[in-house]
């Protein structure tokens, strides 16, 4: 599948002079948007991270769970915030234009988000998975960070929701922000937001705060949102800056380095939970995942480009929102008991060919499999039918 060509949002007020009495259409969204097919295999990489990290528990010595997790979160500040200042500028001068505009970015997120989020939830709920059902009203309401961060410690294998408790939150406001405040002004407030949850992390290190609390509580990740919004911004309005930032993988190599220099920083402290990755290690991450997703949405060359575009690697992570969910269900080295049937299997496979337990690559191999299983069931049959009635709504 080719990409799509980039279209420029036309500014309402180029849509037509008092002097020239043409009228112009606008630009549908979808043309305004173009479908970016490389960010696909991003997202595939960003949650093999997360599943990385998760199953290898303590063999694992590497924040690729922490990474992963910041790099969707600046992909989704940079693909929200790029829907929803198009439509803005479409619906600009419009009658009833705000409510259009809020209508349809929630439906639409939440014929994506809802429906497989929720259906996980009753399954867990009805087959008595702890803690969902004494916690039950904080998943239900999003909140479930919010839950994580009063009371210090995490909820089994239902902890990995908390990320997408954050998005919601996010979603709660971001619409309101970006159409309320000026175009010319978006920039200052996305580093005010980012400087604020600098800050707000900051704050509940000094204070002798649970690190858990400025891990997964919504103000200490905004500025993850916040350079994705950035990207958006200069995606959508400053071209001379895309080709100056992101037509060469520059940005990327030194992204990267910076972010193993903090990381490797940090192990010089005997307290793993320092300044460096209680402040600094999520906006490290946050910069290359700016980097990462800009050199993507243009277009890396060469090996990277052979990786992101490979049919595979796009097709998980098409379904990468059902694997995220799944994953830790699945196997959760500290959660998940002997009596769990992924379990129960693996160990009649081990009973079978005993080898099979001393290549733990095998065993990872067979947790991915059931989780790409699980993912593509639930996509066909689940998410992709109701995410296609998000057509019905445009803006």
């Amino acid at each position: 599948m080719e990409q799509v060509k980039e279209f420029e949002v036309v500014p309402s007020e180029f849509v037509s002079h008092p002097s020239v009495p043409v009228k112009v259409r606008k630009p549908k969204l979808s043309q305004a948007i173009s479908y970016l097919k490389q960010l696909d295999g991003l997202r595939f990489i960003a949650v093999a991270m997360v599943l990385v990290d998760h199953w290898l528990g303590e063999m694992n010595r590497l924040p690729l769970g922490a990474l992963g997790v910041t790099i969707f979160f600046v992909l989704s500040g940079f693909l929200i915030t790029r829907i929803l200042l198009s439509s803005k500028d479409k619906l600009a001068g419009e009658t009833n234009g705000l409510g259009r505009y809020l209508k349809t970015f929630y439906i639409r997120r939440t014929l994506r988000i809802f429906p497989l989020y929720y259906s996980c939830l009753l399954i867990l709920l009805i087959a008595d998975v702890p803690p969902v059902r004494e916690t039950i009203g904080w998943f239900l309401l999003y909140a479930s960070n919010l839950y994580i961060g009063l009371n210090a410690h995490w909820m089994g294998v239902v902890d990995h929701l908390w990320s997408l408790a954050v998005e919601e939150q996010v979603y709660l406001f971001f619409p309101f922000l970006l159409f309320f405040v000026p175009k010319r002004y978006v920039p200052l407030t996305m580093w005010t937001m980012i400087a604020g949850s600098i800050a707000f992390r900051y704050i509940l290190f000094v204070g002798g705060s649970s690190w858990i609390k400025s891990y997964v509580l919504t103000p200490s990740c905004l500025d993850s949102f916040g350079l994705g919004a950035l990207l958006a911004y200069v995606w959508l309005y400053r071209r001379t800056w895309v080709n100056l930032l992101f037509s060469h993988s520059a940005g990327v190599v030194v992204s990267l380095l910076a972010y193993v220099l903090v990381i490797a920083a940090s192990k010089a402290f005997e307290n793993p939970h320092n300044i460096l990755t209680e402040v600094w290690e999520r906006l490290a991450g946050s910069v290359l995942g700016f980097f990462l997703i800009g050199r993507a949405a243009y277009g890396f060359k060469g090996w990277m480009k052979a990786l992101l575009e490979n049919s595979i690697c796009r097709y998980l992570g098409q379904i990468s929102y059902g694997m995220y969910i799944f994953h830790n269900l699945i196997y959760n080295p500290y959660h998940t008991p002997a009596t769990h049937p992924t379990l129960q299997i693996w160990n009649k496979m081990v009973g079978i060919a005993p080898v099979l337990d001393e290549l733990f690559v095998l065993k990872f191999f067979y947790f991915a499999a059931l989780t790409i299983l699980a993912a593509s069931i639930s996509w066909f049959c689940l998410e992709k039918p109701i995410n296609s009635m998000k057509e019905r709504f445009s803006y």
